[in-house]
């Protein structure tokens, strides 16, 4: 049996830095994670719940908005610890120490609050 190789064609596809470059000079109106919350199965959050200054209150008002949701896929706790992670990630470099900290202390009381803490 005889293989046939076949021949390049020469032609190079779009790269995707070109398709980058057309989309540069538009500035985007909204922020990225915002989308997220409004079209995603996020919870239901209370208003500025990460703005409070307890890691307590926080891991509460997460477990009552995961509770109550019906827009979750996961479990109530893995829904309220994405949000808080998704939160934390979202902040980045930006998030000033002490509210990290705040944050990250949010976790080890949303652990206590849904009786997985370790």
């Amino acid at each position: 049996m005889a293989t046939r190789t076949r021949a390049k064609s020469g032609k190079k596809h779009a790269s995707r830095s070109s398709t980058r470059r057309r989309h540069r000079g538009r500035k985007s109106t909204r922020k990225w994670s915002a989308g997220v919350n409004e079209r995603s199965d996020a919870l239901d959050l209370e208003r500025s719940v990460f703005k409070s200054g307890s890691a307590r209150h926080i891991a509460r008002s997460l477990k009552r908005s995961a509770e109550a949701s019906k827009r979750r896929k996961g479990t109530p706790y893995q829904s309220a610890m994405s949000m808080l992670n998704f939160y934390i990630n979202r902040g980045g470099r930006n998030l000033p120490a002490r509210r990290k900290h705040t944050l990250e202390r949010a976790k080890v009381e949303l652990r206590k609050a849904f009786g997985r803490a370790s």
